[in-house]
């Protein structure tokens, strides 16, 4: 009975119209993950969390090489952070502090210059607030540098998310 129900969900999966986001359509590879990213080529973001950022998407999107005849562009602008302190002790110090992350991200397509995409997306994390300054400044920075590693892959994921469903959308069957 438990191999009869197992093999019932499996076949019920399988008619689902699920496909592996980081896999490829079929034997075609040229729809892989890896080949739509390589078509968008990045612009530069102002500032040092920036390049940070820009650097983490560049790693995140070329496997081969920066696109020579890329099809979208992304732009990323408005990159802003938040710091709060959190944990307010009764001598009024704060214990915990919360940094935040945001930015409007636009894909666009390099030959019309249409807006395919905008979101706004946003990466947080916290870290704790000691009593040696340059402590706090290491782990601050620490913590930035992981907004911003999350803040990447929340891009990447979003820019694969609407590749695939274009391309599938666009494919004959």
């Amino acid at each position: 009975m438990i191999r009869l129900l197992s093999l019932l969900l499996v076949l019920l999966v399988s008619a689902c119209g699920f496909s592996p986001v980081y896999g490829t359509l079929g034997h075609d590879k040229a729809f892989g993950t890896e080949s739509l990213l390589a078509l968008v080529a990045i612009d530069n973001i102002p500032d040092r969390d920036g390049q940070f950022l820009r650097n983490e998407l560049i790693d995140r999107f070329y496997r081969d090489g920066r696109p020579s005849n890329p099809q979208y562009r992304l732009k990323v602008e408005g990159l802003t952070e938040t710091r709060q302190d959190l944990d307010i002790t009764e001598s009024s110090n704060a214990t915990r502090g919360q940094l935040k992350m945001e930015a409007n991200v636009i894909l666009s397509d390099t030959k019309t210059g249409e807006k395919l995409m905008t979101r706004h997306l946003h990466a947080v994390s916290s870290y704790n607030i000691l009593g040696s300054e340059f402590t706090n400044r290491v782990s601050e920075q620490s913590t930035r540098d992981n907004v911003l590693v999350s803040l990447a892959q929340r891009i990447e994921t979003q820019i694969t998310l609407y590749l695939r469903r274009e391309v599938i959308e666009n494919t004959p069957e």
